[in-house]
């Protein structure tokens, strides 16, 4: 009997015991999956790169946490429920395995809180950085998926939890902003995905403040071919990020993983009572109008060409 490649010993300790049902026990080509009965499948896929997207030197269970959890939000304001992931890993050769096992317990740990599990992937190595990649599969009930576009002029812009802590967090880690609690720095390595937060049928268009909040708002006024305009003191800031006393910073920066919502006048009721049945913040910060697609921030002028976080 030949012995198994060292890959797959790998696969088989740290990433196997992750696999649902239509993995196949990560022994073939691809997963089958049936995608609940009357349901569609909505798919989305986010990299992680270190020294771009997460530190080297950050606990390997948190990077998987974190992960998975980027691409959660992705499906979180969709109005999707998670199902299943693929998953590829590259990492340096000399990368211990105990890295491997902390990385594969902290999705563990998360797929038991998300209710999902992996379906594949792929593992190689690579001369550096560590590279993550993760496809997320989720569904909705057909025609309920919440897109970008879909605001209207008189919709409320609203937001989930507090603005700021991810950007300020990153900052804070680096030793440039207070942070007694290290709650900034949780927040930049731990997102909290809002899929608690039921928004089809409530929301007409939404996103995740992934970029930044101004600019991530801009996307959905450019879906929407509208403008909006939000009030600055209203945005919600967590105590650490006002005593950080740096709002364009809060405004501008990603990593916040918080929900962005258009809400009908309407609906902003309904919005309310889902939040407090899913313990999650919702704030109004605003609204949708007419015209071109800029946002207008009242009480607060932005450094020029400083919107958000650019991929290139």
């Amino acid at each position: 009997m030949t012995e198994a490649p060292a890959e797959f010993s790998l696969i088989a300790r740290h990433f196997r015991p992750l696999a649902g049902p239509g993995a196949l026990e990560l022994l073939d080509d691809a997963a089958v999956l049936t995608p609940p009965p009357g349901r569609e499948l909505v798919l989305a896929a986010d990299a992680m790169v270190a020294g771009v997207h997460f530190l080297a030197e950050d606990p390997p269970d948190l990077v998987g946490r974190k992960l998975l959890r980027v691409n959660l939000s992705d499906l979180a304001a969709m109005g999707a429920a998670p199902l299943g992931y693929l998953l590829t890993v590259s990492v340096p050769r000399a990368t211990e395995d105990a890295w491997f096992a902390a990385f594969a317990a902290g999705l563990a740990h998360d797929q038991a809180e998300f209710g999902l599990s992996l379906l594949g992937g792929d593992t190689t190595s690579t001369p550096g950085p560590i590279s993550l990649s993760l496809t997320i599969v989720g569904h909705v009930a057909p025609g309920r998926a919440v897109r970008r576009a879909g605001a209207k002029p008189g919709d409320g812009i609203w937001v989930t939890g507090t603005i700021g802590d991810g950007a300020l967090g990153l900052r804070a880690i680096r030793g440039e902003v207070a942070d007694p609690d290290g709650h900034l720095a949780g927040r930049y390595r731990l997102p909290r995905p809002r899929n608690t937060l039921a928004i089809g049928g409530i929301a007409s268009a939404a996103i995740d403040v992934s970029d930044g909040l101004i600019q991530d708002l801009g996307h959905l006024c450019r879906a929407g071919h509208l403008g909006a305009e939000i009030d600055s003191a209203l945005v919600p800031l967590s105590t650490p990020a006002r005593a950080a006393n740096d709002l364009p910073a809060c405004l501008t920066g990603g990593d916040d993983y918080e929900l962005l919502m258009a809400v009908p006048p309407d609906r902003a009721g309904d919005l309310v009572a889902a939040a407090q049945m899913a313990a999650v913040p919702v704030t109004r910060i605003g609204q949708f109008m007419a015209g071109p697609a800029d946002v207008h921030v009242i009480g607060l002028t932005l450094p020029a060409g400083r919107a958000g976080w650019s991929h290139f």
